[in-house]
């Protein structure tokens, strides 16, 4: 197959574009920077930059564009950010999906469609929610919406937490509980749709190749608590999590994304298993192990 990939520097689309040209698929990455040889093209969605000559004879372009959550504190110029990050790219990538006849648009979206939900257990059909990335995430899919109007297979990723070494939450929390001063975050009640860098990236080759559309979770059969998350983690590496981190704690850390990390969503896979997907790691001890070691 011939893969035009955006959004792929990161630690799942390096390892997404490893695993397709591992197994003899020709990836062509979209970069903001120079190219660095002939499987790189440049564009710059922000300016609407791009040549879609590139999505010629695609058989798919997969886009996980968007920066990171947590990154930055959620100033109004870094929601602005992080809302554009993802419609832009998004629409651009859509609308040439359609002009160059691409059958699918694997695109990237997240979990915090839900908004914030307690313990209402959400699968695909389940409404937006009303928080502010539950709002982006809506916008985000919207994006794509041309591309599903022009006749391409769209795929909406709303995925979980990836748990992979060093990588994202894990990372964070994996420091912190080698210290010693790991512990549950808020009440620790919220769950954790936790999905392992396996079956995420073996996920999203599976929707490259199977004719699903529309909203797909990415997360594993079983989410957990985060007090249950945070547990296991501190299990896996021999190390107890006595401590608890306070809301407020947080709030005066991270500021309101804060909210997004004491609320959760009880997501559950039902498109992706339906699908035909089979979970390499359905287990959280199982996935930790296989990162921590």
């Amino acid at each position: 197959m011939r893969i035009v990939a955006a959004g792929v520097s990161g630690f799942i689309g390096s390892r997404l574009v490893a695993a397709l040209r591992e197994r003899g698929d020709e990836v062509v990455t979209l970069v903001r920077r120079p190219p660095g040889g002939p499987s790189e093209v440049r564009w710059d969605p922000d300016g609407g930059e791009f040549d879609a000559a590139v999505l010629d004879g695609a058989d798919a372009v997969i886009n996980l564009c968007g920066a990171g959550v947590g990154d930055h504190r959620w100033t109004d110029s870094y929601r602005d950010t992080i809302l554009s990050s993802r419609v832009r790219p998004t629409a651009l990538l859509a609308g040439a999906c359609v002009e160059r006849g691409v059958p699918a648009l694997v695109n990237a979206s997240a979990v915090g469609y839900y908004g914030h939900r307690g313990d209402e257990r959400l699968d695909e059909l389940a409404p937006a929610g009303t928080s502010f990335l539950a709002g982006v995430c809506v916008r985000w899919e919207r994006a794509a919406a041309p591309a599903a109007d022009g006749g391409v297979r769209v795929v909406h990723l709303r995925t979980g937490l990836v748990l992979g070494r060093g990588e994202g939450l894990l990372g964070q929390l994996d420091t912190v509980i080698r210290l010693g001063a790991g512990g549950r975050l808020g009440d620790g009640r919220q769950w954790c749709p936790w999905i392992s860098i396996e079956d995420e990236v073996a996920a999203i080759v599976h929707l490259v190749d199977t004719p699903v559309a529309g909203a797909v979770n990415l997360s594993a059969p079983e989410p957990v608590r985060n007090a249950e998350l945070v547990r296991a983690i501190g299990r896996a590496l021999h190390r107890p999590t006595p401590w608890i981190v306070p809301g407020v704690a947080l709030h005066l850390v991270v500021g309101a994304f804060a909210d997004e990390i004491l609320h959760g969503q009880r997501a559950v896979p039902v498109a992706l298993e339906e699908s035909g997907y089979r979970f390499r790691r359905p287990e959280l001890a199982d996935a930790l192990r296989a990162e921590l070691g």
